[in-house]
C-alpha cells in the first residue's frame, strides 16, 4: 500500500507540473490522452472485468458529445446543463444496449455490440435535420472560462481524477468481485445464486455512464462532432487502447491511450502511412505481450520477486 501510494503520488505531481513545461499543442495531446483513457477505462470494465468485449463504446461516447454540441449550439443551452444531459443520454442508450446484449456473451456478444453501435451511427448520419449529417455540428468554442489550453487540461484532470478513482473503487468491490466471478465461470455463480443477467445490466450501465463523460469532455475539448465521432473506427480504438495498456488493469488505459495517441501524433508527422505503422504495433504487442503493457510489466515484476527470494 505504501509503493502503491508512493506512485499515486509521483503521477499526480507529474500530472499537475505537465502543462507547465510542455507547449499548448502537447498540452493539448495530454488533455486528449486524458479523456481517451476514461473511454479505454470503461470498455475495461467489461472487458476486463466481466468478460464481454464491447464494440459499442464508441456509439455512446459520441452520443455524449452529440448532445453536448446540440444542447450548446442548437438550442442555447448551457454548458453545465449540456453535459448533464449528455452523459445522460449515454447512460440511457447504454441501457438499451445492455438490455439486448447481456444475454449473450462471446463472440455474439462482440456482434451484436457492432451491431448496435452501427445502428447509431446510422442514425446520426441520416438524421441531418438534428446531427447535421455528414457536416456534423460545430460549436461556439469554448466557454471563455476554459479556453486556454492549459485551464482546460487542469479541469480535465479535475474530472478525470475522482472518475478513475470511482471506477477503481466499482471494480474493486463486492460487485467487482462478482463481475470477476461471471467472468471466470458464469455457470459456476448462477448456481451460487448470482442474478448474473442483473449485474452484466448494471456494469453495463456503469461502463456507458463513464464512457458519456469522457465523450461529454471530448465534446468540449475538440468542439465538433460529426458520424466519425460514433463509427467503429471510435470503438475499436478505445478497445485496442485498453489492450494495449492491460486487459483487466483498468488504470493501464491510460497507458494504452497514451501509447497510442503519441505514436499516431508522431508517426503522422513523417509519413502518411502512420496506419501501417500502428499496425505492426499492435501485432508485435499481441505476440510478445498479450495481457498489455502494465500486464507484462506486472508478470516482470512477479518473476524478479521469485527469484530474489530465498
Amino acid at each position: 500500500m505504501k509503493r502503491a501510494a508512493l506512485w499515486i503520488l509521483v503521477a499526480a505531481l507529474v500530472l499537475l507540473v505537465l502543462p507547465q513545461v510542455l507547449p499548448g499543442y502537447q498540452v493539448s495531446i495530454a488533455t486528449q490522452i486524458l479523456i481517451f483513457g476514461v473511454l479505454a477505462m470503461s470498455i475495461d470494465v467489461l472487458a476486463g472485468f466481466a468478460g464481454r468485449t464491447p464494440l459499442c463504446h464508441g456509439a455512446i461516447f459520441g452520443t455524449a458529445a452529440y448532445v453536448v454540441l446540440y444542447w450548446t449550439t442548437v438550442a442555447g443551452g448551457g454548458i453545465f446543463t449540456g453535459v448533464a444531459l449528455g452523459v445522460l443520454a449515454a447512460t440511457a442508450l447504454a441501457a438499451v444496449f445492455a438490455l439486448l446484449a447481456i444475454r449473450t456473451s462471446g463472440v455474439y456478444f462482440l456482434l451484436l455490440t457492432l451491431a448496435l453501435g452501427m445502428i447509431v451511427w446510422g442514425v446520426c448520419l441520416r438524421w441531418t435535420g438534428v446531427t447535421g449529417g455528414e457536416n456534423g455540428i460545430r460549436g461556439l468554442g469554448r466557454p471563455e472560462m476554459v479556453a486556454d489550453h492549459v485551464t482546460f487540461y487542469y479541469v480535465t484532470l479535475g474530472v478525470v481524477a475522482p472518475v478513475t478513482l470511482l471506477m477503481w473503487r466499482f471494480v474493486h468491490s463486492p460487485f467487482g468481485l462478482t463481475l470477476r466471478g461471471i467472468r471466470d465461470s458464469e455457470t459456476r455463480m448462477r448456481s451460487l445464486g448470482y442474478n448474473v443477467p442483473l449485474h452484466l445490466f448494471l456494469a453495463f450501465l456503469a461502463s456507458g455512464f463513464f464512457a458519456g463523460i469522457a465523450g461529454a469532455l471530448y465534446a468540449i475539448f475538440n468542439d465538433y462532432v460529426s458520424p466519425s465521432t460514433v463509427q467503429l473506427t471510435q470503438s475499436v480504438a478505445g478497445l485496442l487502447m485498453a489492450i494495449t495498456g492491460g486487459i483487466g488493469t483498468l488504470l493501464g488505459a491510460f497507458v494504452g491511450a497514451g501509447a497510442i495517441i503519441l505514436l499516431e501524433n508522431t508517426v503522422s508527422a513523417f509519413t502518411a502511412r502512420w496506419p501501417i505503422v500502428l499496425g505492426i504495433t499492435f501485432i508485435v504487442i499481441m505476440i510478445f505481450a498479450p495481457e498489455g503493457i502494465v500486464g507484462r510489466i506486472r508478470l516482470l515484476r512477479a518473476r524478479m520477486r521469485r527469484v530474489s527470494s530465498p
